[in-house]
C-alpha cells in the first residue's frame, strides 16, 4: 500500500505525471470529505481533491483540461494510487 509522501509516475497522452500519496489518514479523510449526506462520492469534489492533493506535477484544475487530452485516465490512475 502507498504511504506518505511515495510518488508514481504515469504517463497520458504523452505527458508524465507525478502522483504522491498525502498518506492513509488524510487519503480517508479526502474520500470523506467528499461524500454528499448519504454518503454516495461527489465527482466535482473527489476530482478536485485528487488534482490538488495527489497529482502534483504537473498541477492541474479544471481550466487544465480544458486544454490537455486524458482526464478520465489521468483521474483513474490517481484514484487507484490512492486507494492501492
Amino acid at each position: 500500500m502507498a504511504k506518505f509522501g511515495e510518488q508514481k509516475i504515469v504517463e497520458v497522452e504523452g505527458t508524465e505525471y507525478t502522483l504522491q500519496h498525502p498518506g492513509i489518514r488524510e487519503a480517508v479523510k479526502l474520500r470523506d470529505r467528499c461524500k454528499d449526506a448519504n454518503g454516495q462520492m461527489n465527482e466535482e469534489k473527489y476530482y478536485s481533491a485528487l488534482m490538488e492533493h495527489v497529482i502534483v506535477s504537473p498541477k492541474t484544475n479544471w481550466p487544465y483540461w480544458d486544454e490537455h487530452d486524458g482526464f478520465n485516465d489521468v483521474m483513474v490512475e490517481a484514484a487507484t494510487f490512492l486507494n492501492s
